[in-house]
Protein backbone atom coordinates (compact mmCIF):
# COMPACT_ATOMS: atom_id res chain seq x y z
CA UNK A 1 0.00 0.00 0.00
CA UNK A 2 1.24 3.48 -0.68
CA UNK A 3 2.26 5.62 2.30
CA UNK A 4 -0.03 9.08 3.17
CA UNK A 5 2.80 11.35 2.23
CA UNK A 6 2.09 9.58 -1.32
CA UNK A 7 -1.41 9.95 -1.42
CA UNK A 8 -2.58 12.58 -4.01
CA UNK A 9 -5.96 13.34 -4.60
CA UNK A 10 -7.60 12.15 -8.44
CA UNK A 11 -10.39 14.83 -9.41
CA UNK A 12 -12.70 12.79 -11.28
CA UNK A 13 -14.58 14.54 -14.25
CA UNK A 14 -17.95 16.01 -13.89
CA UNK A 15 -18.91 12.84 -16.15
CA UNK A 16 -17.50 10.24 -13.52
CA UNK A 17 -18.73 11.80 -10.76
CA UNK A 18 -22.77 11.58 -12.28
CA UNK A 19 -21.76 8.09 -13.44
CA UNK A 20 -20.99 7.54 -9.91
CA UNK A 21 -23.91 8.84 -8.53
CA UNK A 22 -26.58 7.09 -10.95
CA UNK A 23 -24.90 3.80 -9.45
CA UNK A 24 -25.87 4.86 -6.62
CA UNK A 25 -29.63 5.44 -7.02
CA UNK A 26 -29.45 1.97 -9.19
CA UNK A 27 -27.67 0.49 -5.61
CA UNK A 28 -31.05 2.39 -3.72
CA UNK A 29 -33.33 2.13 -6.25
CA UNK A 30 -32.80 -2.34 -6.15
CA UNK A 31 -32.61 -2.31 -2.25
CA UNK A 32 -36.22 -0.75 -2.52
CA UNK A 33 -36.79 -3.59 -4.80
CA UNK A 34 -35.59 -6.79 -4.98
CA UNK A 35 -24.82 27.19 14.09
CA UNK A 36 -28.12 28.18 14.11
CA UNK A 37 -28.66 26.39 17.31
CA UNK A 38 -26.89 24.81 20.74
CA UNK A 39 -26.58 20.99 20.57
CA UNK A 40 -24.73 18.52 22.05
CA UNK A 41 -21.71 17.62 19.88
CA UNK A 42 -21.21 19.01 16.67
CA UNK A 43 -18.48 18.29 14.31
CA UNK A 44 -17.54 19.78 10.55
CA UNK A 45 -18.60 18.74 7.43
CA UNK A 46 -16.48 19.56 4.25
CA UNK A 47 -17.51 18.77 0.58
CA UNK A 48 -16.10 15.37 -0.38
CA UNK A 49 -14.14 16.95 -3.26
CA UNK A 50 -11.07 17.10 -1.01
CA UNK A 51 -10.73 13.30 -1.18
CA UNK A 52 -12.21 12.94 -4.93
CA UNK A 53 -15.91 12.48 -3.37
CA UNK A 54 -19.05 13.56 -4.77
CA UNK A 55 -20.17 13.15 -0.83
CA UNK A 56 -19.50 15.10 2.04
CA UNK A 57 -16.97 14.07 4.74
CA UNK A 58 -16.73 14.44 8.41
CA UNK A 59 -13.25 13.97 10.78
CA UNK A 60 -13.33 11.46 13.51
CA UNK A 61 -11.31 9.32 15.98
CA UNK A 62 -11.54 5.86 15.96
CA UNK A 63 -9.46 3.55 18.67
CA UNK A 64 -6.89 4.24 21.80
CA UNK A 65 -5.83 6.34 21.02
CA UNK A 66 -7.82 7.93 18.73
CA UNK A 67 -6.66 7.51 15.09
CA UNK A 68 -8.54 10.22 12.65
CA UNK A 69 -10.44 9.43 9.62
CA UNK A 70 -12.23 11.13 7.11
CA UNK A 71 -15.66 9.22 6.40
CA UNK A 72 -18.28 9.92 4.15
CA UNK A 73 -21.92 10.62 6.46
CA UNK A 74 -24.39 8.92 4.65
CA UNK A 75 -27.85 8.91 5.85
CA UNK A 76 -28.61 6.25 3.23
CA UNK A 77 -26.41 3.44 4.99
CA UNK A 78 -26.70 2.19 7.87
CA UNK A 79 -23.28 0.46 8.97
CA UNK A 80 -20.17 2.81 9.83
CA UNK A 81 -16.85 1.04 8.30
CA UNK A 82 -13.41 1.76 7.52
CA UNK A 83 -10.54 0.38 5.63
CA UNK A 84 -8.33 -1.74 8.26
CA UNK A 85 -4.62 -3.43 8.09
CA UNK A 86 -3.49 -5.96 7.51
CA UNK A 87 -5.78 -5.31 4.41
CA UNK A 88 -6.02 -9.32 3.72
CA UNK A 89 -7.70 -8.56 0.37
CA UNK A 90 -7.42 -5.17 -0.53
CA UNK A 91 -7.33 -1.71 0.34
CA UNK A 92 -8.13 1.76 -2.06
CA UNK A 93 -5.80 4.90 -1.59
CA UNK A 94 -7.51 7.01 1.66
CA UNK A 95 -6.25 10.13 2.81
CA UNK A 96 -5.02 9.49 5.96
CA UNK A 97 -3.20 6.13 7.19
CA UNK A 98 -5.28 3.00 7.25
CA UNK A 99 -6.41 2.29 10.41
CA UNK A 100 -4.34 -0.50 12.27
CA UNK A 101 -6.24 -2.26 15.00
CA UNK A 102 -3.61 -3.91 16.32
CA UNK A 103 -2.36 -0.49 17.84
CA UNK A 104 -5.40 0.50 19.46
CA UNK A 105 -6.24 -0.35 23.16
CA UNK A 106 -9.92 -0.73 23.05
CA UNK A 107 -10.58 -2.93 19.92
CA UNK A 108 -12.63 -6.00 20.20
CA UNK A 109 -13.80 -8.17 17.71
CA UNK A 110 -17.45 -9.57 17.63
CA UNK A 111 -18.27 -13.06 17.89
CA UNK A 112 -20.18 -15.34 15.18
CA UNK A 113 -22.54 -16.04 18.62
CA UNK A 114 -22.93 -12.74 19.74
CA UNK A 115 -26.76 -10.89 19.33
CA UNK A 116 -24.60 -8.02 17.60
CA UNK A 117 -23.79 -10.57 14.94
CA UNK A 118 -27.04 -10.91 13.91
CA UNK A 119 -27.93 -7.14 13.20
CA UNK A 120 -25.77 -7.45 10.24
CA UNK A 121 -28.86 -9.34 8.28
CA UNK A 122 -31.13 -5.59 8.31
CA UNK A 123 -28.42 -3.78 7.87
CA UNK A 124 -26.49 -5.19 5.18
CA UNK A 125 -29.41 -7.89 3.46
CA UNK A 126 -26.48 -10.62 3.69
CA UNK A 127 -26.09 -12.76 6.53
CA UNK A 128 -22.72 -12.81 8.50
CA UNK A 129 -20.18 -15.52 8.43
CA UNK A 130 -17.30 -17.00 10.37
CA UNK A 131 -14.03 -16.81 8.53
CA UNK A 132 -11.98 -20.19 8.33
CA UNK A 133 -13.46 -22.00 11.20
CA UNK A 134 -12.62 -18.67 13.93
CA UNK A 135 -15.61 -17.52 16.35
CA UNK A 136 -14.93 -13.95 14.31
CA UNK A 137 -17.93 -12.24 13.01
CA UNK A 138 -17.38 -11.30 9.43
CA UNK A 139 -19.86 -8.72 7.40
CA UNK A 140 -19.88 -8.12 3.88
CA UNK A 141 -21.52 -5.44 2.13
CA UNK A 142 -22.41 -5.10 -1.33
CA UNK A 143 -23.51 -1.85 -3.44
CA UNK A 144 -24.92 -1.87 -6.99
CA UNK A 145 -22.63 -0.19 -8.38
CA UNK A 146 -19.82 -3.12 -7.32
CA UNK A 147 -18.33 -1.18 -4.59
CA UNK A 148 -18.27 -3.32 -1.48
CA UNK A 149 -16.37 -3.69 1.63
CA UNK A 150 -15.68 -7.16 3.89
CA UNK A 151 -14.10 -7.32 6.87
CA UNK A 152 -14.44 -7.88 10.54
CA UNK A 153 -17.50 -6.79 12.59
CA UNK A 154 -15.95 -5.00 15.79
CA UNK A 155 -16.16 -3.08 19.07
CA UNK A 156 -13.97 0.28 18.79
CA UNK A 157 -13.66 3.40 21.16
CA UNK A 158 -15.66 6.60 18.32
CA UNK A 159 -14.97 9.70 19.22
CA UNK A 160 -16.68 12.64 17.74
CA UNK A 161 -15.27 15.46 20.19
CA UNK A 162 -12.96 15.67 22.59
CA UNK A 163 -15.48 15.19 25.17
CA UNK A 164 -17.93 13.33 23.02
CA UNK A 165 -17.17 9.60 22.73
CA UNK A 166 -18.77 5.77 22.79
CA UNK A 167 -16.72 2.96 24.04
CA UNK A 168 -18.14 -0.22 22.29
CA UNK A 169 -19.14 0.92 18.74
CA UNK A 170 -19.97 -1.43 16.51
CA UNK A 171 -18.29 -0.74 13.26
CA UNK A 172 -16.88 -2.83 10.30
CA UNK A 173 -13.24 -3.20 9.80
CA UNK A 174 -12.55 -3.57 6.34
CA UNK A 175 -9.89 -6.28 5.11
CA UNK A 176 -11.16 -6.21 1.42
CA UNK A 177 -12.51 -2.72 0.19
CA UNK A 178 -13.06 -1.70 -3.10
CA UNK A 179 -15.13 0.98 -5.12
CA UNK A 180 -16.23 4.62 -5.25
CA UNK A 181 -15.33 6.25 -2.14
CA UNK A 182 -12.88 9.04 -3.67
CA UNK A 183 -9.62 8.92 -0.96
CA UNK A 184 -12.26 8.75 2.95
CA UNK A 185 -11.47 5.93 5.21
CA UNK A 186 -14.98 4.96 4.60
CA UNK A 187 -18.71 5.35 5.61
CA UNK A 188 -20.35 6.76 8.86
CA UNK A 189 -23.54 5.32 8.79
CA UNK A 190 -26.27 7.66 9.91
CA UNK A 191 -29.31 5.38 9.11
CA UNK A 192 -32.13 4.11 10.87
CA UNK A 193 -31.48 0.73 12.03
CA UNK A 194 -29.68 -0.53 14.88
CA UNK A 195 -26.29 -0.34 14.05
CA UNK A 196 -26.20 2.60 12.79
CA UNK A 197 -24.38 5.82 14.64
CA UNK A 198 -27.64 7.48 15.02
CA UNK A 199 -29.15 4.29 17.48
CA UNK A 200 -26.17 3.61 18.85
CA UNK A 201 -25.83 6.79 20.24
CA UNK A 202 -29.70 7.25 20.86
CA UNK A 203 -29.39 7.08 24.56
CA UNK A 204 -27.03 10.29 24.25
CA UNK A 205 -28.54 12.00 22.03
CA UNK A 206 -32.11 10.78 21.66
CA UNK A 207 -32.20 10.14 17.84
CA UNK A 208 -31.90 13.67 17.20
CA UNK A 209 -29.14 15.12 14.56
CA UNK A 210 -28.80 17.12 11.58
CA UNK A 211 -26.69 18.87 9.47
CA UNK A 212 -26.07 21.28 7.40
CA UNK A 213 -24.47 20.91 3.63
CA UNK A 214 -21.68 23.52 2.28
CA UNK A 215 -21.96 24.93 -0.85
CA UNK A 216 -18.35 24.88 -2.44
CA UNK A 217 -15.44 22.61 -1.10
CA UNK A 218 -13.98 25.65 0.31
CA UNK A 219 -16.53 26.26 2.98
CA UNK A 220 -17.63 24.37 5.99
CA UNK A 221 -20.62 22.79 7.53
CA UNK A 222 -21.64 20.74 10.38
CA UNK A 223 -22.74 17.54 11.28
CA UNK A 224 -24.63 17.89 14.50
CA UNK A 225 -26.09 15.80 17.34
CA UNK A 226 -28.68 16.09 20.13
CA UNK A 227 -31.72 19.21 20.97
CA UNK A 228 -29.26 20.93 23.06
CA UNK A 229 -31.23 24.55 22.74
CA UNK A 230 -33.67 23.00 20.88
CA UNK A 231 -33.69 23.42 17.01
CA UNK A 232 -33.72 26.70 15.48
CA UNK A 233 -37.44 28.56 15.55
CA UNK A 234 -36.85 28.79 11.19
CA UNK A 235 -36.75 25.20 10.95
CA UNK A 236 -40.19 24.14 10.05
CA UNK A 237 -41.16 20.14 10.61
CA UNK A 238 -43.05 17.61 8.53
CA UNK A 239 -43.56 14.04 9.22
CA UNK A 240 -40.76 11.57 8.53
CA UNK A 241 -41.45 8.12 7.99
CA UNK A 242 -38.75 4.99 7.69
CA UNK A 243 -38.54 3.27 4.87
CA UNK A 244 -37.19 -0.68 5.03
CA UNK A 245 -35.19 -1.73 1.72
CA UNK A 246 -35.61 -5.10 0.61
CA UNK A 247 -33.84 -7.61 -1.46
CA UNK A 248 -30.05 -8.61 -0.71
CA UNK A 249 -29.04 -4.94 -0.31
CA UNK A 250 -31.55 -4.70 2.74
CA UNK A 251 -30.83 -1.42 4.93
CA UNK A 252 -33.46 1.61 5.34
CA UNK A 253 -34.18 4.95 4.66
CA UNK A 254 -35.74 8.26 6.09
CA UNK A 255 -38.72 8.82 3.77
CA UNK A 256 -40.44 12.28 2.69
CA UNK A 257 -44.20 12.82 1.66
CA UNK A 258 -43.81 14.84 -1.44
CA UNK A 259 -46.94 16.15 -2.72
CA UNK A 260 -46.07 18.66 -5.14
CA UNK A 261 -43.36 20.56 -6.76
CA UNK A 262 -43.49 24.51 -8.09
CA UNK A 263 -41.29 26.33 -10.57
CA UNK A 264 -41.86 30.15 -10.94
CA UNK A 265 -43.98 30.28 -8.05
CA UNK A 266 -46.70 28.01 -9.65
CA UNK A 267 -47.66 24.56 -8.90
CA UNK A 268 -46.36 22.11 -11.27
CA UNK A 269 -49.71 19.63 -13.11
CA UNK A 270 -48.43 16.20 -11.27
CA UNK A 271 -50.42 13.59 -10.58
CA UNK A 272 -50.76 13.21 -6.96
CA UNK A 273 -50.56 9.11 -7.15
CA UNK A 274 -47.31 9.63 -9.09
CA UNK A 275 -45.29 10.80 -5.57
CA UNK A 276 -47.15 8.23 -3.74
CA UNK A 277 -47.12 5.76 -5.72
CA UNK A 278 -42.89 5.79 -5.89
CA UNK A 279 -42.17 7.60 -2.54
CA UNK A 280 -39.66 9.49 -1.89
CA UNK A 281 -36.77 9.48 0.49
CA UNK A 282 -33.41 12.05 1.63
CA UNK A 283 -30.25 10.74 1.26
CA UNK A 284 -27.31 12.78 1.69
CA UNK A 285 -24.79 9.73 -0.17
CA UNK A 286 -27.37 10.69 -3.43
CA UNK A 287 -25.77 13.81 -5.92
CA UNK A 288 -28.90 14.71 -8.09
CA UNK A 289 -32.40 14.52 -6.79
CA UNK A 290 -34.33 11.64 -8.93
CA UNK A 291 -37.82 12.13 -9.50
CA UNK A 292 -40.90 9.52 -11.28
CA UNK A 293 -39.97 10.41 -15.34
CA UNK A 294 -43.67 11.58 -15.22
CA UNK A 295 -43.34 14.21 -12.45
CA UNK A 296 -39.14 15.16 -13.97
CA UNK A 297 -40.77 15.77 -17.55
CA UNK A 298 -43.38 18.03 -15.95
CA UNK A 299 -40.24 19.87 -13.93
CA UNK A 300 -38.28 19.66 -16.91
CA UNK A 301 -40.78 21.16 -19.45
CA UNK A 302 -41.63 24.10 -16.79
CA UNK A 303 -38.03 25.52 -16.62
CA UNK A 304 -37.38 25.18 -19.57
CA UNK A 305 -40.37 27.59 -20.65
CA UNK A 306 -38.58 29.66 -18.18
CA UNK A 307 -35.09 29.38 -19.80
CA UNK A 308 -36.37 30.26 -23.29
CA UNK A 309 -33.97 33.08 -23.67
CA UNK A 310 -30.90 30.85 -23.02
CA UNK A 311 -29.20 28.88 -25.50
CA UNK A 312 -28.96 25.33 -24.69
CA UNK A 313 -25.69 23.47 -24.29
CA UNK A 314 -24.74 19.59 -24.90
CA UNK A 315 -26.04 17.34 -22.25
CA UNK A 316 -24.18 16.19 -19.77
CA UNK A 317 -24.33 12.53 -18.48
CA UNK A 318 -27.50 12.02 -16.93
CA UNK A 319 -28.27 15.66 -16.98
CA UNK A 320 -30.59 16.26 -20.30
CA UNK A 321 -31.61 19.99 -19.35
CA UNK A 322 -27.98 22.17 -19.86
CA UNK A 323 -27.78 25.92 -21.11
CA UNK A 324 -24.51 28.34 -22.70
CA UNK A 325 -24.45 30.96 -19.71
CA UNK A 326 -21.01 31.96 -20.58
CA UNK A 327 -22.49 35.04 -22.38
CA UNK A 328 -24.57 35.86 -19.64
CA UNK A 329 -23.60 38.15 -16.57
CA UNK A 330 -26.92 38.24 -15.15
CA UNK A 331 -29.11 35.30 -14.86
CA UNK A 332 -32.52 35.25 -14.35
CA UNK A 333 -34.11 31.70 -13.22
CA UNK A 334 -37.73 29.73 -12.25
CA UNK A 335 -37.47 29.21 -8.63
CA UNK A 336 -37.71 26.12 -7.54
CA UNK A 337 -39.50 24.39 -4.63
CA UNK A 338 -40.89 21.02 -2.91
CA UNK A 339 -44.28 20.98 -1.24
CA UNK A 340 -44.36 18.35 1.24
CA UNK A 341 -47.40 17.30 3.34
CA UNK A 342 -48.39 19.06 6.70
CA UNK A 343 -47.82 22.39 4.69
CA UNK A 344 -44.48 23.07 4.59
CA UNK A 345 -42.82 23.92 1.55
CA UNK A 346 -39.10 24.14 0.78
CA UNK A 347 -37.15 26.90 -1.37
CA UNK A 348 -34.75 25.36 -3.25
CA UNK A 349 -31.20 27.42 -3.25
CA UNK A 350 -29.44 28.16 -6.58
CA UNK A 351 -26.96 25.77 -5.26
CA UNK A 352 -29.63 22.95 -5.67
CA UNK A 353 -31.50 23.66 -8.99
CA UNK A 354 -27.84 24.19 -10.90
CA UNK A 355 -25.03 21.66 -11.46
CA UNK A 356 -22.14 24.40 -12.61
CA UNK A 357 -19.87 22.11 -14.88
CA UNK A 358 -18.41 25.50 -16.76
CA UNK A 359 -19.97 28.62 -17.86
CA UNK A 360 -20.83 27.46 -21.10
CA UNK A 361 -22.56 24.84 -19.69
CA UNK A 362 -24.69 24.65 -16.48
CA UNK A 363 -27.81 21.78 -15.89
CA UNK A 364 -30.78 21.84 -13.99
CA UNK A 365 -29.39 19.39 -11.01
CA UNK A 366 -32.72 17.10 -11.64
CA UNK A 367 -32.92 13.24 -13.00
CA UNK A 368 -35.67 10.98 -14.25
CA UNK A 369 -36.49 7.55 -12.83
CA UNK A 370 -36.52 5.07 -16.09
CA UNK A 371 -39.72 4.08 -13.98
CA UNK A 372 -42.57 5.80 -12.31
CA UNK A 373 -42.99 3.24 -9.37
CA UNK A 374 -38.60 3.70 -8.86
CA UNK A 375 -38.20 5.31 -5.69
CA UNK A 376 -37.77 9.29 -5.60
CA UNK A 377 -35.05 10.17 -3.79
CA UNK A 378 -33.95 13.93 -2.09
CA UNK A 379 -30.11 14.25 -3.01
CA UNK A 380 -27.39 15.84 -1.50
CA UNK A 381 -27.34 18.75 -4.37
CA UNK A 382 -31.05 19.90 -3.32
CA UNK A 383 -30.07 19.69 0.45
CA UNK A 384 -26.74 22.29 -0.12
CA UNK A 385 -26.83 25.67 2.49
CA UNK A 386 -29.89 24.04 4.07
CA UNK A 387 -30.53 23.09 7.67
CA UNK A 388 -31.87 19.65 7.73
CA UNK A 389 -33.10 18.68 11.08
CA UNK A 390 -33.87 14.92 12.21
CA UNK A 391 -36.17 14.18 15.27
CA UNK A 392 -36.39 10.51 14.25
CA UNK A 393 -37.70 9.71 18.22
CA UNK A 394 -40.33 12.23 17.53
CA UNK A 395 -41.01 10.93 14.02
CA UNK A 396 -40.62 14.38 11.80
CA UNK A 397 -37.87 16.04 9.87
CA UNK A 398 -37.67 20.10 9.30
CA UNK A 399 -35.61 22.49 7.10
CA UNK A 400 -34.75 26.28 7.77
CA UNK A 401 -32.91 28.18 4.68
CA UNK A 402 -29.01 29.12 4.97
CA UNK A 403 -27.73 26.73 7.51
CA UNK A 404 -24.28 27.54 6.23
CA UNK A 405 -21.71 29.41 3.45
Amino acid sequence: MSQPNQYKTTTPTHTQILQQDQARVTSIHSRMGDNLRQTDASIPAKSGSVVGSGNYIVTVGLGSPAKQLSLIFDTGSDLTWTQCQPCVRSCYKQKEPIFDPSLSKSYTNISCNSPFCSQLISATGTRPYCRNGTSTCVYDIQYRDKSFSVGFFAKERLTLTSTDYFDGFLFGCGQNNQGLFGGSGGLLGLGPNKISLVEQSAKKYGRFFSYCLPSTSCATGYLSFGKGGGPSKAVKFMPLSIVSGRGYLGGSFYGLDVIGINVGGRRVSIPALVFSSSGTIIDTGTMITRLPATAYNALRDAFKRGMKSYPQAEALSILDTCYDLSGSSKVSYPKIAFAFSGGLTLDLDATGIFYVASASQVCLAFAGNSDDSDIAIFGNVQQKRLQVVYDVAGGKIGFAPAGCP
